[in-house]
């Protein structure tokens, strides 16, 4: 299935190559949860600290649940350090 995986600051390096504007249509597996596919990306789930599923925030407890549905839209952001 496909959906929209977009990702910011320094995550932008895990999206493909054809991605642009942070954000990439990218081919996943059926009832993947949120932490399969940051998983399947390669991404450390601890530099995933911001993690938004449609325009809802997914809490860490949630993310082994939440399952990800095709033309969803999965944001992630790294925790933003500084003053």
């Amino acid at each position: 299935m496909k959906i929209q995986l977009k990702c910011f600051a320094f995550l932008n390096k895990y999206l493909p190559a054809h991605a642009k504007a942070n954000a990439a249509i990218v081919e996943v597996d059926e009832n993947m949860t949120v932490h399969d596919i940051i998983d399947y990306f390669h991404i450390d789930r601890e530099e995933a600290y911001l993690v938004i599923l449609n325009g809802v925030f997914i809490c860490p407890p949630d993310r082994d649940s939440t399952i990800v549905k095709e033309n969803d839209v999965l944001a992630l952001w790294p925790e933003v350090a500084g003053g």
